[in-house]
């Protein structure tokens, strides 16, 4: 299979510490020939949580591209690869929780920055108020636990790391971390959602996939008068619709 030549046999650095390489580094280098690398203690949690403790910076777009700059300013690489998730109602079915992901590619040599994208209301995003441990066993069972994981706190409010426990993917640990929590909390009862990060929640996993799907048809997309990739629908008018590439210009 020929490989697009802006991109093969190039470096790209993804800018994570949640595995997602899992999703999106087999697909870059099947389908483009780019050879991903995950830099060592790439603090990603500093761009915001979705516990809440540590607020995202700027919008979902603006976050995963504070990344790939981020990443690129460290390493001294030319090309960065980062994703952003978000969570909230879907905007036809505003009683249904969906997944957007975006998977942003931010080529320097190329001034170019270009970006796949998934909404997908396949998702276990999902919390609950209890008060008991059979209510927390009853919440796991619900959202798939303990393929997902699960996050604890002794409220939803909480911002004291010591307070939220994550990462919780065996019933010991959650029984441990309810019993916790139970203690901390002042009001008896204490604050259960899933894990979000994409190693603890493997069906956000499959969107994320899904979502550098639709980078790399995007990066096979050429404009047709300058030829470069993201030839891409950019925004829509009455009866028409309005196309062009995705560059970044600055």
């Amino acid at each position: 299979m020929n490989k697009n030549f802006w991109f093969v046999d190039r470096v790209a650095i993804l800018a994570t510490m949640h595995q997602k390489e899992r999703a999106i580094a087999p697909l870059l280098e099947t389908e483009l020939g780019i050879k991903v690398i995950v830099p060592s203690q790439f603090d990603t949690d500093c761009f915001g949580t979705f516990t809440r403790e540590i607020k995202r910076l700027g919008t979902q777009l603006e976050a995963a591209r504070l990344k790939a700059q981020k990443v690129l300013e460290l390493t001294g690489a030319t090309m960065a690869i980062a994703s952003e998730g978000s969570f909230y109602p879907h905007p036809a079915f505003p009683l249904i929780s969906c997944d957007r992901e975006i998977v942003l590619l931010l080529d320097k040599d190329n001034n170019l920055e270009i970006i796949g994208q998934e909404i997908s209301t396949e998702t276990n995003h999902n919390h609950k108020q209890v008060s008991t441990l059979k209510e927390a066993l009853e919440f796991a069972d619900k959202v798939g636990f303990p393929e997902h994981g699960l996050v604890v706190m002794s409220s939803k409010n909480a911002t004291d790391k010591n307070k939220i426990i994550k990462g919780i993917i065996t019933e010991e640990q959650l029984v441990k971390a309810v019993e916790i929590s139970l203690e901390q909390s002042s009001t008896g009862v204490i604050h259960l959602e899933t894990d979000m990060r994409a190693m603890y929640n493997p069906t956000r996993m499959k969107v994320i996939e899904k979502a550098t799907h639709n980078l790399i048809e995007k990066l096979n997309a050429f404009c047709p008068q300058c030829s470069a990739p993201g030839f891409d629908v950019v925004s829509r008018s009455l009866g028409c619709l309005v196309v062009g590439v995705l560059r970044q210009l600055r």
